[in-house]
């Protein structure tokens, strides 16, 4: 046994000492590894500026009293005139008899049509339509899709009266029917005395959100403010009534108003277009038309941007800092190190004289071979350079083929390396 023993840690140790004798020779073999490769890939570099500026609608705020307020849009849908967008209800107990209203509503349309629907049918269908219903509702139930999980168990419940008046007495339904209908007129008569509603008289975007801006930044006022009138919205304390529930967009375009330096703001045309890209509480480009930019103050002007995009995503957006952009140029990432200037001497074409040129470039290791592609340099960064394959106008499709592009294995070694050199 203890021959065994002894035998059993002359082995492990051995093959302890196998493992950390690769693992010490692979970390050696990368350590003087003079042909070191990273992977190129494809990055974009933006020209951008930062501006903190204010969000601008044409917004009508909606008033209303009520213990309770229940909003019924969602925020950014489109409405139209006569909608009612909130109901007010003066206690609990008028939103608990609300509530049993709506439901005795939905069960009434439910035994009507089961009892119009079982005359029109055969036998069969109306066991099918349990059947269809349940799988229908287990199917969404089990892979956590509810956003038709109303619907789903509203057909539900409506096959099962079709069945129900199928094979049951004819007289059921009809006296649930009945029933039902006096309890709704009587909730009727009670909520109308306890609920209010609050109806709009023109169409527009619904926003559930009230702060106090609506009447201080208005379209109409953009026009004469200068930075000194952008920089006091901050300090405001705008307070927002009780009574005051929600609001309405009622113009299509949205405008963004901000302070700029006069040399920044110099970047941009009155007519032009520039692209905003919002970063915060909602990402997203938005082209805007460059409406107004305003007269010099202290080195500064107000710039005035205009647009009737995304307007149901911005709803809630009030005091932004944004990105505006310029320019974006997108090429390929590779190290500081990768990119190389040579000089080489090439026949000019036309007068056929031997000139030196330079050539700037990067070696991709291409199985065990160097390949040198030619790029041009279009942007750097801290410890990276943005190029682009540089591909001759007269080139042919193999020879475009071989340009630099993304996922090669770039050589960032500073050893000496050439077109074609074999790399161990």
């Amino acid at each position: 046994m203890k021959q065994g023993a002894l035998l059993n840690k002359i082995v492990m140790t051995l093959l302890l000492v196998a493992i950390l004798a690769y693992f010490a020779g692979a970390a050696w073999r990368g350590l003087r590894d003079p042909y070191p490769t990273v992977q190129a890939y494809s990055y974009s570099v933006d020209d951008t500026l930062e501006a903190t500026g204010y969000l601008v609608r044409q917004e009508r705020v909606l008033s209303g009293t009520g213990g309770i307020v229940r909003l019924l849009p969602a925020e950014g849908e489109k409405v139209s005139a006569g909608t009612t967008v909130a109901v007010l209800y003066a206690d609990e107990e008028a939103l608990e008899r609300s509530q049993r209203l709506e439901t005795l509503e939905g069960e009434a349309r439910q035994l009507s049509s089961a009892i119009t629907a079982a005359g029109e049918t055969g036998q069969g269908d109306s066991g099918s339509r349990v059947l269809n219903a349940m799988v229908e509702l287990h199917s969404a139930v089990e892979g956590g899709d509810l956003t038709r999980l109303e619907s789903q168990v509203s057909a539900f419940k409506s096959a099962i009266y079709q069945q129900a008046q199928r094979y049951g007495d004819a007289g059921d339904l009809a006296a649930a029917l009945s029933a039902a209908q006096v309890e709704i007129d009587s909730l009727r008569s009670q909520t109308a005395q306890s609920t209010g509603r609050v109806t709009i008289t023109e169409s527009g975007i619904f926003s559930g959100q009230v702060d106090g801006y609506e009447a201080v930044l208005t379209p109409d006022r953009l026009e004469r403010m200068t930075p000194t009138d952008i920089d006091a919205l901050e300090g405001q304390a705008l307070p927002v009534g009780e009574d005051q529930l929600c609001r309405l967009i009622t113009d299509a375009v949205w405008h963004f108003i901000c302070p700029l330096g006069e040399t920044e703001a110099k970047r941009l045309t009155e007519g032009g277009t520039v692209t905003v890209r919002f970063s915060r509480d909602w990402s997203g480009e938005v082209d805007m038309t460059v409406r107004r930019i305003g007269t010099p103050e202290n080195g500064r002007v107000a710039v005035l941007l205009s647009s009737h995009r995304f307007l149901s995503d911005i709803t809630l957006l009030r005091r932004q800092t944004v990105e505006l952009v310029f320019n974006s140029r997108r090429g390929i990432r590779v190290p500081t190190e990768a990119v190389r200037v040579e000089t080489e001497w090439q026949t000019d074409r036309e007068t056929g004289e031997e000139k030196e040129v330079s050539i700037t470039c990067v070696y991709v290791q291409v199985g065990i071979v160097a390949e040198r592609k030619p790029v041009t340099v279009l942007a750097q960064g801290e410890d990276y350079y943005i190029v682009e394959p540089l591909v001759e106008p007269a080139a042919g499709e193999k020879e475009a083929k071989k340009a630099l592009r993304a996922g090669d294995q770039v050589v960032i070694a500073g050893e000496k390396i050439w077109d074609g050199m074999i790399l161990e």
